[in-house]
């Protein structure tokens, strides 16, 4: 069961620039060449341009049973900490002056809102994730809501271990 999944991707001006990118590229090839390499240099740059930000521009973040999945890279459930919704002003500050040069990063530069995920795991050098998301409170609800359910879990253990 999924609690929480988003796929962050690329706004509509990066793919506008990608055609941009691919027509001045042609432009330049066709003022010093032929129509034939224009054309070609167009449709390589083109291409290129669209699979550079479809790989850099789409990331799945999803948050399970299991744990926290942002990439390639997972936090099992057991390791994550509260997590934090943060917004414009303290997302930036965690990305610049609040920021620990340890922490685990997967922003994006197009959006201006994140979750903060601190790691409950002693051996992990990362003491948190700062992830970007255009729902943090939702983001973060998610992330809370298991580990929440965690603690009255062992709370409601060591209340019947102290009972018997």
């Amino acid at each position: 069961m999924t609690s929480y999944r988003e796929r962050l991707s690329a706004p509509p001006t990066w793919w506008a620039g990608c055609v941009v990118n691919a027509v001045i590229f042609g432009w330049i090839v066709l003022v010093a060449t032929t129509r034939v390499a224009a054309a070609a240099t167009f449709v390589v740059i083109l291409v290129a341009s669209i699979a550079a930000v479809a790989r850099y521009g789409s990331v799945l973040v999803e948050r399970d049973e299991s744990g926290l999945r942002v990439g390639r890279a997972f936090l099992e459930a057991a390791h994550l900490g509260p997590a934090e919704a943060l917004h414009r002003d303290d997302y930036r500050r965690r990305l610049g002056v609040e920021a620990d040069a340890r922490a685990y990063l997967v922003t994006r530069p197009y959006l201006d809102r994140g979750v903060l995920v601190h790691v409950a795991d002693p051996r992990d050098p990362a003491p948190y994730w700062l992830i970007s998301s255009r729902h943090p409170d939702e983001f973060a609800a998610a992330v809370n809501a298991e580990a929440d359910s965690r603690t009255a879990r062992s709370e409601e253990i060591s209340h019947r271990g102290q009972e018997a």
